[in-house]
């Protein structure tokens, strides 16, 4: 889509398509001395300025791209056939592959399945405003494509999930299917994915002339994405018909998107379908800006309306008014590149999110990353957590953590510089995979006046994964530091809770938590979980439990597990606790030096026990074998490796980490954990090497699929299921 009008919005292609275009048509207005052109004409110039640059744009556009974006991975198309490749996520271009389904043939269709997860989002959405955020990036499918993961660390990423509700991945294909990287990281944070269905421009009239000529026809094709949301394991659509109709259209639209709402409330629990403001009930494709009677009707028979941005200050009270006791379900649009929406976006994005608020209907923030596209100074995660603090700030935080046990995190963003599994480094190389995003801390923006700096940090030590907090700063004498970095609702019962937590720091530095719990008598309790006597301020809590310490790892981390019993508390904050471990509790002479890493924490109950199925539980096999040859003996391998149950259950487990171990016919009796090599990991039950070098020396292949729980416990490598391939003899 794009915008056409001075005071009308359209979404915008960036570096895409129409690139080049875009800057074309901002000329025309002062080419021609014109305050406002015609839409249709600006339709006209489009298409002759793209018939002239299909034969020279591609590499054009390409280059801009790949220069504005240094680390980006070169665009990968979506396959044409089901031939062995690297797994991506892409969309469905033609109404001719929705109908045939042909989607599902792909090689890459097991690989795009978004796994289950402790927090899947099939409850309601909560009666109260809602925030809603739409993802559009120079297309979509970039860095999120490789759905095994990439090698940009500085790939785009959200992680304040505990703003959304709603998460809308966009592109302006006419299917836009999520990456399974977003819907696992959102649905683990209790956040509803939702693809885009949409038609444009005269391929989109086209469409809507097939699609709409009968009853039968609409209802296939509502079918047909309700199919692939209940099977890809997303949430449902939001429907964007950017075209203009023909009044004998619209009962067959109404057909389509109230059978599309029927058939996905059926076979996904919790879905929604959300209608954008465009085409209205006569068939003119016309923006209302507001919820009013041209398109109410579309608004009736779907979960809610996603509001153009170019509305006026009084367009959500009128909305509000308009949908009675469904205003939560009206989404006023905000722009955050800024274009003719209200507030002007950008840094000013809370003006709109105030206006919004008080009116007491719900927000939907269009392309936040703007703030990663347009290089926001000093750099992105700075950037990133600045802008998202304006909206924490005048939204407030209505999303809490599921207070589901147990509960785990590594604080890893789904990218970084290195990968580690229970403290030990098993990979240096740089990757991005949102799939493995772990909750997220609720990190106030930083101050340069606390004596503490905290921070998710991607380049130092972590437990697990790729991430960690970092607590760096000085602490005055008999001080400490606190910085609350949870709050949710966990209600807890008569069993005692376990909390397990990973350190490492120098120096005389000491980290401990800090647990906030009310009961229903709202009384309030602190608990400090603490590995040193801290006598000096153990008057500040309610109780001092001490942990034991379990060290002995090479890479200096601790694991300290603290037991609490507060039946018929509510747990509703977390905190981590700064402070000086001086044995003595001697008044320190002046402000020390700290630094300190927090690389997990689980809570989980006494009861609470990992089961891993044997290794023999397992069917492990391998497909798709293709070996090729060098001259000089070496080989190199291209598997597809799947597993499953062999009873057929379906354990809920977090993720498998992939190894592999290359034998020799002289190795006997070798220890895994020498010799392992870390391929990645896998979210579904299959995961496929490609281009895997392969020794002269080497006779045989050994896949280790270690599984994790979601308490993020591991199968010792030993007693894991593996596949074992016998190399090719040249």
């Amino acid at each position: 889509m794009l915008k056409l009008k001075n005071n009308k919005k359209h979404h915008v292609h960036r570096k895409s398509e129409v690139s080049v275009t875009k800057s074309w048509c901002a000329m025309i207005p002062w080419l021609l001395g014109a305050a406002y052109i015609n839409r249709q004409f600006l339709i006209n110039v489009r298409n002759i300025l793209l018939f002239f640059l299909d034969a020279i744009q591609t590499p054009f556009l390409f280059l801009i791209f790949i220069m504005s974006n240094p680390k980006s991975e070169s665009v990968v198309s979506e396959p044409s056939d089901s031939e062995p490749s690297i797994p991506i996520s892409y969309p469905i271009k033609t109404l001719s592959e929705l109908e045939s389904r042909s989607y599902f043939e792909s090689f890459h269709y097991p690989f795009n399945k978004a796994s289950s997860s402790v927090n899947n989002s099939s409850s309601s959405l909560p009666n109260r405003r809602r925030l809603l955020v739409c993802h559009d990036m120079a297309g979509g499918y970039l860095d999120d494509k490789w759905v095994q993961g990439g090698t940009n660390p500085d790939a785009y990423a959200i992680w304040h999930w505990h703003l959304i509700d709603v998460f809308v991945y966009f592109s302006h294909s006419l299917v836009t299917l999520p990456p399974p990287s977003w819907t696992n990281t959102a649905h683990r944070h209790g956040v509803k994915v939702l693809g885009t269905f949409i038609t444009e421009w005269d391929e989109g009239k086209a469409v809507c002339d097939t699609m709409l000529s009968t009853k039968e026809t609409a209802h296939m094709y509502a079918e047909r994405l309700a199919e692939l949301a209940a099977d890809l394991g997303f949430d449902g659509w939001l429907i964007n018909m950017e075209v203009n109709l023909d009044p004998g259209q619209i009962s067959n639209l109404k057909e389509f998107v109230a059978h599309l709402s029927l058939t996905m409330h059926s076979s996904v629990p919790g879905s929604l379908v959300i209608w954008y403001d465009s085409v209205t009930v006569d068939g003119k494709l016309n923006w209302q800006d507001q919820l009013n009677e041209h398109n109410k009707p579309f608004f009736d028979i779907c979960d809610g309306i996603f509001v153009n941005y170019t509305w006026k200050e009084d367009y959500p009270r009128l909305s509000a008014a308009v949908a009675s006791d469904r205003k939560f379900d009206v989404y006023m649009g905000i722009d955050i590149f800024g274009r003719n929406t209200y507030g002007g976006g950008q840094w000013n994005v809370n003006v709109a999110l105030d206006v919004i608020k008080k009116n007491d209907v719900s927000a939907a923030i269009f392309a936040p990353g703007w703030v990663y596209e347009t290089k926001q100074p000093p750099d992105f995660q700075t950037a990133q957590n600045s802008w998202w603090g304006l909206v924490e700030k005048s939204w407030g935080v209505l999303q809490k953590l599921p207070g589901v046990l147990p509960f785990y995190t590594n604080f890893d963003q789904g990218r970084g510089y290195h990968i580690s599994v229970d403290g030990d480094n098993v990979s240096d190389a740089t990757w991005c995979n949102i799939s493995c995003q772990g909750f997220q801390p609720l990190l106030e923006s930083v101050d340069p006046t606390n004596s503490i700096q905290v921070s998710v940090d991607l380049k130092e030590a972590s437990y697990s994964g790729g991430g960690n907090i970092t607590f760096k700063g000085s602490l005055e004498e008999q001080t400490y530091y606190e910085s609350k970095i949870f709050q949710g609702e966990f209600l807890l019962n008569d069993l005692p809770i376990h909390f397990i937590y990973s350190v490492k720091s120098d120096g005389n530095s000491s980290l401990g938590l800090k647990l906030e719990f009310t009961s229903t008598s709202n009384k309030r309790a602190s608990v400090l979980l603490t590995s040193r006597a801290v006598n000096r301020f153990s008057s500040k809590f309610s109780k001092i439990v001490m942990t034991r310490e379990h060290k002995g790892l090479s890479s200096g981390w601790v694991i300290n597990e603290g037991v609490v019993a507060m039946n018929g508390y509510t747990l509703t904050e977390i905190h981590a606790v700064c402070y000086g471990s001086n044995d003595n509790d001697e008044t320190l002479a002046s402000p020390s030096d700290y630094f300190a890493l927090l690389g997990h924490i689980t809570i989980k109950t006494s009861d609470y026990k990992s089961y891993f199925p044997v290794s023999s539980s397992w069917l492990v096999d391998g497909s798709c074998i293709k070996w090729t040859s060098d001259p000089l003996g070496s080989k190199t391998l291209d598997v597809k490796i799947s597993w499953k149950l062999k009873n057929g259950q379906n354990f809920l487990f977090l993720k498998y980490n992939v190894y592999l171990v290359k034998l020799s016919k002289q190795d006997v009796g070798i220890t895994l954990e020498d010799v392992k090599e870390y391929l990645g990991v896998a979210q579904v039950n299959c995961f496929y090497v490609s281009d895997l070098e392969v020794p002269s020396d080497t006779s045989s292949l050994k896949f280790i699929i270690q599984v994790c729980g979601v308490d993020g416990t591991i199968q010792e490598l030993d007693e894991s299921p593996y596949y074992q391939l016998e190399v090719e003899d040249p």
